[in-house]
C-alpha cells in the first residue's frame, strides 16, 4: 500500500500525538486554522520522513493502528508474527532491527525504499593517535607570553582572549609545545560539559597531526566512559570536571595517580577555577607532582559579574599572572579582529521576557553553583507559551533580514516546537539534535549551507556549537539559558565569522534575557569588565 494513503487516515488526536501536544498547543494559540487536519499532515512529513515514523516505536505502533483488518493481516504474515489472532498487538509488539529484512520487508509494504544508513563509530576512551596548524601573530605573541609564565617558579598563568580569536587554538599550541619538550609528558584538560570535552578532544587530535614529534594516547574521561589508569604515561587526557570530581570522593587515590602523572593542567572556563568542585580536582592534580603548569583560558577572567571579593580570590589563585591580547594601537582587541575581518561586526540585541516561572530555593542554589540551569527549570521555559510567542516573532523579523539563522533551543523539544511552528507559518525551518539520524542531519546542513531558496532557520540544541561550518550564517538567536561563556561564545560563533574566515561583514545576535536568569550581551563589554581586578 501507498504510505502517503496510510497518513491520510490520521484523525485529529493521532496528528497530536505525531506533531506533539507542546506544538499542537502553540498553534492554537497562535491561529486556530493552522490546527486543520490536512496542514498538519503536511507538518509530521515535513518534520518527519517516512522512514523516522516507520523506525520509531512509538510513531509506528499508531501507524499501525490506522490498517484495516485486512492490512494489518497481510503485513503481520509478511513480518512473521501472528497475524490470525491479534494481528494489531503482533505488530506492535514485534521488534524492527536497523538493517534487519524485517524492516526491508516493512518498507516493501509501504512501497518505500529502506534508509540508507551511514556507519558511525563512538570514539574510544583510549585512542592511540600519531600527528598547517598556524598562529596569527597576536596569537603567536600570546603563546610565548605563556610559555614563559609556565616556566616561572608558580608555574600559573590565565590565557585572556575574547571570542573568536583563536584562544582553543593557542592553547593547542602551547600543549604540543610543552608535549615536545616534556618527553614523556601527560597534560590534563578540565571542561564541565561534554561539548567542551569533545571540542578539545577533537582540536587536540587535529592539531596533533602538524604538531606532534611522536605517537601519544588521547584519553576521554566524559560521561560514561573509563580511565585506563595503566596508560598515562605519555599523552593528554580531556575530562569532566563532575567525572572528575566523583572519582575524587569515591577513589582519592585514582585522581592522586592522575596528579602524579601530570605535568600540565589547563583549565577550561577559568573565572570557574575556585569553585569547591574545581578546587577539590586541581589540588589533588596540583599538589601530586613536582611542579606542574597550570594554564586557564577564558574569555571573561572574572568568578563573577560584580562580587569584585570573588574576583580578587581568583585573580590569586593565578597569582595575578594573565596574557591578554594586545594590539598595538587598539584598546580593545575586538575592535581589532573585526577592522581586521576575522570577526564579523556583530549587533547584539536582548530579547527580555518575564517567563511564569517560580524558582524554588533549591533551583536558587543550583543556579548559583552550576553553569546551567536544572533540567526542570529549562523545561518550564521551554514550555512558556508567551515566551515561545515572543521569540518566534523576533525570529520572523529576523527573517526579513538574513538568509540563513541559528535558533539555540532552551532543549530538545524546544528545538522541535519551534521548527514545527515556523515550518505552519509558511517559513523554510529544520530541526537538528542528538537524536536526528544521520541521513537527515546531512540533507538539512546541506540545505542550510546552500545559498538556493528563500530564508531558512536551522533550530537546534547541543549538537551546533562546535563542529559545523556555515558561512552564509549571519544571525542566531540563542534561547538556551547558561553562565558559561565559553559555551555562549561557541553558540554565537557560529554567526560571526568575518570575511578573512569565509564569513560575513556583519552579523546580528539575539540573546533571550529570562527575568532573575543570567544571560550576555556583548563579548567586547565583557572582554574588558575584570580589568582592574588584575592589575
Amino acid at each position: 500500500m501507498d504510505f502517503g494513503d496510510l497518513i491520510s487516515r490520521t484523525d485529529e488526536e493521532a496528528l497530536g500525538t505525531l506533531i506533539g501536544q507542546n506544538s499542537l498547543r502553540l498553534l492554537r494559540t497562535l491561529d486556530e486554522s493552522l490546527t486543520q487536519p490536512s496542514q498538519l499532515r503536511d507538518i509530521v512529513l515535513s518534520l518527519s520522513s517516512p522512514a523516522h515514523l516507520l523506525l520509531d516505536t512509538e510513531s509506528r505502533q499508531l501507524l499501525f493502528d490506522l490498517l484495516t483488518q485486512q492490512e494489518a493481516k497481510r503485513l503481520a504474515s509478511l513480518l512473521s508474527v501472528d497475524s490470525n489472532e491479534k494481528p494489531y498487538q503482533s505488530l506492535k509488539e514485534a521488534r524492527v532491527h536497523k538493517g534487519s529484512s524485517r524492516e526491508r520487508l516493512l518498507f516493501n509494504f509501504f512501497n518505500l525504499d529502506p534508509p540508507e544508513r551511514e556507519k558511525v563509530e563512538e570514539e574510544p576512551a583510549l585512542k592511540p593517535h600519531s600527528p598547517e596548524y598556524g598562529l596569527f601573530s597576536y596569537q603567536r605573541v600570546a603563546a610565548h607570553k605563556i610559555k614563559r609564565h609556565l616556566r616561572q617558579e608558580s608555574g600559573r598563568v590565565v590565557l585572556h582572549m575574547p571570542t573568536g580569536a583563536g584562544k582553543t587554538r593557542t592553547a593547542m599550541h602551547i600543549i604540543a609545545d610543552h608535549l615536545r619538550r616534556t618527553d614523556p609528558g601527560f597534560v590534563v584538560w578540565l571542561a564541565y560539559s561534554e561539548e567542551l570535552c569533545e571540542q578539545a578532544a577533537s582540536e587536540f587530535e587535529e592539531a596533533w597531526r602538524y604538531l606532534g614529534n611522536r605517537g601519544i594516547n588521547v584519553h576521554r574521561f566524559w560521561k560514561d566512559r573509563e580511565l585506563n589508569t595503566e596508560a598515562l604515561g605519555d599523552g593528554l587526557m580531556v575530562a569532566g570536571l563532575s567525572k572528575m570530581y566523583n572519582l575524587g570522593k569515591r577513589q582519592i587515590g585514582r585522581l592522586a595517580q592522575i596528579g602524579q602523572s601530570c605535568t600540565l593542567v589547563i583549565i577550561d572556563e577559568a573565572h570557574q577555577a575556585i569553585a569547591d568542585t574545581y578546587s577539590l580536582v586541581l589540588e589533588s592534580l596540583l599538589v601530586h607532582h613536582n611542579k606542574p603548569g597550570l594554564l586557564g583560558l577564558t574569555a571573561t577572567p572574572g568568578r563573577t559579574w560584580a562580587d569584585i571579593h570573588e574576583d580578587e580570590k581568583l585573580a590569586e589563585f593565578f597569582d595575578r599572572n594573565k596574557v591578554i591580547l594586545e594590539v598595538e594601537g587598539y584598546d580593545n582587541p575586538v575592535t581589532y579582529l573585526v577592522d581586521e575581518g576575522y570577526l564579523a561586526d556583530a549587533q547584539f540585541d536582548s530579547l527580555f521576557v518575564e517567563p511564569g516561572l517560580e524558582l524554588t530555593p533549591s533551583d536558587r542554589k543550583k543556579r548559583k553553583d552550576r553553569l546551567d540551569l536544572p533540567n526542570h527549570v529549562l523545561r518550564q521555559l521551554a514550555e512558556d507559551d508567551e515566551r515561545n510567542t515572543a521569540i518566534l516573532t523576533r525570529l520572523e523579523k529576523m527573517l526579513n533580514r538574513h538568509r540563513r539563522i541559528l535558533f539555540f533551543g532552551t532543549t530538545v523539544d524546544h528545538a522541535r516546537v519551534m521548527a514545527t511552528v515556523l515550518q505552519a507559518r509558511g517559513h523554510r525551518a529544520a530541526v537538528i539534535t542528538g537524536e536526528t539520524d544521520d541521513a537527515a542531519r546531512k540533507r538539512r546542513i546541506e540545505a542550510f549551507k546552500k545559498d538556493s531558496g528563500g530564508p531558512m532557520v536551522l533550530c537546534n540544541y547541543g549538537v551546533l556549537t562546535t563542529g559545523f561550518d556555515a558561512p552564509n550564517t549571519s544571525a542566531a538567536l540563542i534561547a538556551r539559558p547558561t553562565r558559561s561563556l565559553v559555551l555562549y561564545s561557541q553558540m554565537l560563533g557560529r554567526a560571526i565569522r568575518g570575511p578573512k574566515a569565509g564569513g560575513n561583514e556583519e552579523a546580528e545576535i539575539v540573546t533571550v534575557v529570562d527575568q532573575n536568569l543570567p544571560g550576555f550581551s556583548s563579548v567586547a563589554e565583557a572582554f574588558v569588565n575584570w580589568e582592574d581586578v588584575w592589575d
